[in-house]
């Protein structure tokens, strides 16, 4: 009997969880009976057809590790000449019998259209920011909000000392989950998230209240997705990648509220932007366990025929979705939330 050959892909932006993914959806894959090959660089590997072979081998030490052995890119098959016709002639080629596309809402939209084209694809959210809809948590946010967490801690020593003002810029495009919960847990004064508006005046006037008179510090955590109505001229210049998202590198959103407070304070105040050392290093023991999880999931789906489906964290337990599920709609910071972290503002 022909051992059959299924196929894993990382695409998007890298997260600390990736590897248990991949080391999950091998081992529970291979027990299965099948081959298991895995495309590099995300899309960009089943368009030009980069493979490697993924063995328990290969897979047995990867859980600890960062990032992600298979690569990734934002290649996007809508914008590359017949992407979704290359990609379906790779699988022929290669007698891809079925694949798991781990990524967030951009991959799984792409991996959406492939199964509505008749490829078998299964879905692994995957998402820094946690703001897929259709599963309670993504691995990677928790390795997230912790260095974020470690980051706030450690400015906070230097504040202290020289009584300044800190704007730690953190992830978070469209859902400020990485600032609520990393700012809520390091005991920041303010926090600025995408989904409601505190304006550069409110800090302004919160700032001033909290430093007249005293010698004191202050920090401000703000998402890298906030847009200040101030920012009009630079969201205009900003480029944007192959899926149209705006270049947040461009906007700088953390600089550009460290300069206006300098502006209307005259407060010492400096900008810290966290960037990618957010989804660096190790991941965390949670996301490791729930990316092990999540690949396992996958490989199973796959064998037991449920294409068009994603693994998904309903509660504690792992279980699967429609992937238009997943990419239907945003998980947004609830009001209430929002309004119990700004209770704690001063």
């Amino acid at each position: 009997m022909m051992v059959k050959k299924i196929g894993i892909l990382t695409s998007g932006g890298d997260a600390p969880g990736l590897n248990p993914v991949i080391a999950g959806f091998t081992r529970t894959a291979i027990k299965n009976g099948y081959e298991v090959i895995g495309f590099q660089d995300g899309w960009k590997g089943l368009i030009e057809g980069l493979i490697e072979d993924l063995s328990l081998e290969r897979v047995k030490e990867i859980v600890q590790e960062g990032g992600t052995i298979l690569g990734s890119s934002r290649t996007n098959p809508r914008k590359v000449e017949n992407g979704f016709e290359k990609i379906l002639a790779t699988l022929k080629k290669l007698d891809i019998f079925a694949f798991a596309a781990c990524g967030g809402d951009d991959t799984l939209g792409v991996a959406k259209i492939l199964n509505e084209k008749g490829a078998n694809v299964v879905g692994v959210p995957k998402t820094i920011d946690n703001d897929l809809e259709a599963t309670d948590q993504t691995f990677g946010f928790d390795t997230s909000i912790n260095i974020a967490m470690d980051a706030i801690d450690r400015l906070r020593t230097t504040a202290k000392s020289h009584h300044r003002v800190f704007v730690l810029e953190l992830m978070g495009r469209h859902s400020g989950w990485i600032a609520l919960e990393a700012g809520m847990a390091g005991n920041v004064n303010a926090i600025i998230i995408p989904e409601f508006e505190f304006s550069i005046d409110e800090v302004c006037s919160l700032l001033k209240k909290r430093h007249e008179g005293k010698r004191t510090y202050s920090i401000v955590c703000v998402a890298e997705g906030v847009v200040f109505s101030e920012m009009k001229e630079k969201i205009e210049k900003a480029g944007t990648d192959s899926f149209g998202n705006i270049l947040l590198a461009d906007l700088k959103v953390g600089e550009f509220l460290a300069e206006e407070i300098t502006k209307r304070t005259n407060l010492p105040v400096r900008c810290i932007t966290l960037g990618h050392i957010q989804r660096g290093g190790s991941p965390t023991a949670y996301d490791r366990y729930l990316g092990l999880r999540y690949g396992a999931k996958a490989a199973e789906l796959i064998h037991t025929g449920k294409f068009g489906r994603m693994a998904s964290l309903q509660g504690t337990r792992i279980v699967d979705v429609p992937i238009e599920d997943a990419v239907a709609k945003r998980k947004i910071v609830p009001k209430e939330e929002w309004l119990l972290a700004k209770s704690f503002f001063g």
